[in-house]
């Protein structure tokens, strides 16, 4: 029986150079040479096919966020921190990226919202000579990737509009290696690089707009080193409605009279899966390594985390939230609103864990144990031989803030620091709608970050950065959006 599809397509060539035939490895060799295939070899160790023929854009963001060793802060498989390309889907949902591929802006969004710098340039903000000048500064080094959106038609190719990284440039010919994500149809190439700039400078029919590039590296340090905002869950839409667009409405209503009135009126119109939307980023270790000594890379990972988490509690807000809250009586709802807190030792940190191992002492109670990490406690559990670890404050251990009394039990890390980093993130312009002036001023002057210490300006600045990317996706704007 005859088996219909295809069977990879021929190169056309020319003008493309296939970069395993004896011409290709000449230019490889000798852009070598010059020192313009630097880049090359991060991206060629993570290089992969795409998974679906529309996936090019996911495929190669993917692979170009592990090649600048960025952590997503969200589980791949098992306990395992990968991207992949199942997991690009906070600015589209992967149905319609399958069907119809994603746009140059999506993917910028995709790539911000990941954690990366991104400077993207259509072909209409930018130029060729600049152009060359970016290839040449990626090419040079490893720790910036050229992500290229171009019509393949230009090249005599199949299909249309495309996505691949750039994986080198050679000098003397003025010519690119695009690493196609698309290996099933053509292997990698070398092309012109003005015939990659004028396939560049064409006219997506969906959105009017011109493909163009973008330049991805990787921010000094992860910002996301104890909370991210997840879109895995479909709740993460109203919730984003609710925090950008029913806050500041319920924020001018007269009721509003001072601070505990302000906090308790975002906190108790919440929704009720706001949990499913900010994660904590926590450490885990395979319960086979307990008994190794950490790491230097994990010490210094779990010193940073401790000390973010040091830093949101001693902020002024910490503190109204932590009394407003407990004068409510209202830890009841906490458990269950930012209940994902109690769950985190349940899943292993469903949403994000990062391996580790961690060498003090485990002591069982049930299924829950307490591990002691650089000298702090953290509420751990064991789920298919992984224990989850999130730190804790000597001070919340000593002394716990909550209020048993209602009936809930004791919560694992405080949920009001989870809180407090989610209204410190909010736009500055959510807070203007308050009536009362003096109000205004003094929760102006709590939830700004300009006074706070770097590390947690960063950190809260990345949420930020965050909450405004899928502010723009629900209301369909990526497109518009300042693309640097």
């Amino acid at each position: 029986m005859a088996v219909a599809g295809f069977y990879r397509r021929a190169l056309p060539s020319p003008p493309a150079v296939d970069f395993s035939s004896p011409e290709g490895k000449k230019l490889f060799g000798e852009a070598l040479q010059k020192g313009n295939m630097e880049g090359f070899f991060k991206l060629i160790s993570y290089y992969q096919t795409q998974a679906e023929p529309a996936y090019c854009g996911l495929t190669t963001l993917a692979m170009v966020l592990n090649a600048l060793a960025i952590d997503p802060c969200r589980k791949w498989k098992g306990p395992w921190r990968w991207f992949d390309e199942t997991m690009l889907d906070c600015c589209e949902p992967l149905e319609n990226v399958r069907v119809k591929g994603i746009s140059f802006g999506k993917v910028v969004c995709l790539a911000r919202c990941a954690g990366a710098n991104v400077e993207a340039f259509r072909t209409d903000q930018s130029s060729i000579h600049e152009f060359r000048k970016y290839v040449m500064a990626c090419s040079t080094s490893d720790d910036c990737h050229v992500i290229s959106s171009y019509s393949r038609r230009v090249f005599k190719q199949t299909g249309t509009g495309h996505f691949s990284p750039i994986g080198g440039y050679h000098a003397e010919s003025d010519m690119v290696l695009i690493l196609d994500v698309a290996r099933f149809k053509y292997p990698p190439h070398w092309v012109p690089l003005r015939l990659l700039w004028e396939a560049m400078d064409t006219v997506v029919e969906a959105t009017g707009l011109r493909r163009g590039f973008m330049l991805v590296s990787s921010q000094q340090r992860a910002p996301a080193l104890l909370y991210s905002l997840s879109c895995k869950h479909e709740s993460w839409i109203s919730t984003a409605k609710y925090l950008m667009d029913d806050v500041p409405v319920l924020l001018s209503s007269d009721n509003v009279k001072d601070i505990k009135h302000a906090i308790l009126t975002v906190y108790s119109s919440l929704p009720s899966d706001f949990s499913e939307f900010i994660k904590w980023v926590a450490e885990v270790c395979r319960k086979e390594d307990v008994s190794q000594a950490l790491g230097q890379e994990e010490k210094s990972r779990l010193a940073m985390k401790e000390e973010v988490l040091k830093l949101v509690q001693e902020t002024g807000l910490y503190k109204h939230v932590t009394n407003t809250l407990s004068a409510q009586n209202s830890f009841c709802k906490t458990e269950q609103t930012l209940g994902h807190i109690n769950r985190l030792p349940n899943n292993a940190a469903g949403a994000c864990c990062r391996e580790t191992c961690a060498g003090s002492y485990e002591a069982a109670n049930g299924d829950k144990h307490a591990t002691v990490v650089s000298g702090k406690v953290a509420n751990s559990t064991v789920e298919q031989g992984v224990t989850s670890l999130v730190p804790l404050s000597q001070r919340e251990l000593n002394s716990c803030t909550f209020d048993n009394s209602c009936g809930c039990s004791a919560m694992q890390p405080a949920s009001n620091d989870v809180f407090t980093a989610l209204l410190l993130a909010l736009p500055p312009q959510t807070w203007s709608a308050i009536k009362d002036r003096e109000v205004l001023e003094e929760i102006s002057i709590l939830v700004s970050i300009e006074s706070l210490p770097s590390f947690l300006q960063d950190e809260i600045l990345h949420l930020r950065d965050q909450l405004l990317l899928l502010k723009r996706c629900k209301d369909n704007r990526v497109e518009d959006a300042p693309m640097k």
